[in-house]
């Protein structure tokens, strides 16, 4: 099968329901996702769509702060090293093209982003 690049919200759609079927599973993030999901990933799904349609389709259909609701996450380096690694997987395995490309880097940036300030606030409560 050849892969197309991300074109559309029907792949957006695809990308995050399979990166986020690979996190529920996994031993290191998924316990985290999942309490912190309880009852809600159908709204926490369909808001990553909106994430990335905008982010990659430059199509605005997110508003909102990311950050703030990972703030007092339990994560450190390992769990980031993870989720991009799931996200660099299910990437790859789906698509290839520009905005393939786009997303991943996307994505490590606000792992960095995400790991920097979790850390930030943390030692600003001590």
């Amino acid at each position: 099968m050849q892969l197309q690049d991300i074109g559309n919200l029907e792949d957006i759609t695809l990308l995050v329901n399979t990166f986020y079927e690979k996190v529920q599973k996994d031993d290191l993030i998924g316990p985290i996702f999942n309490q912190k999901m309880i009852g809600r990933w159908p709204e926490h799904l369909e808001k990553m769509y909106r994430f990335w349609q905008t982010i990659l389709l430059e199509e605005h259909t997110y508003s909102g702060s990311p950050f703030p609701p990972h703030k007092h996450l339990p994560v450190n380096q390992a769990h980031f090293d993870r989720w991009m690694e799931l996200f660099t997987t299910t990437v790859d395995t789906l698509f290839t093209g520009k905005l393939a490309e786009e997303a991943k880097v996307r994505a490590a940036n606000m792992a960095y982003m995400f790991h920097y300030k979790i850390e930030y606030f943390r030692n600003q409560e001590k």
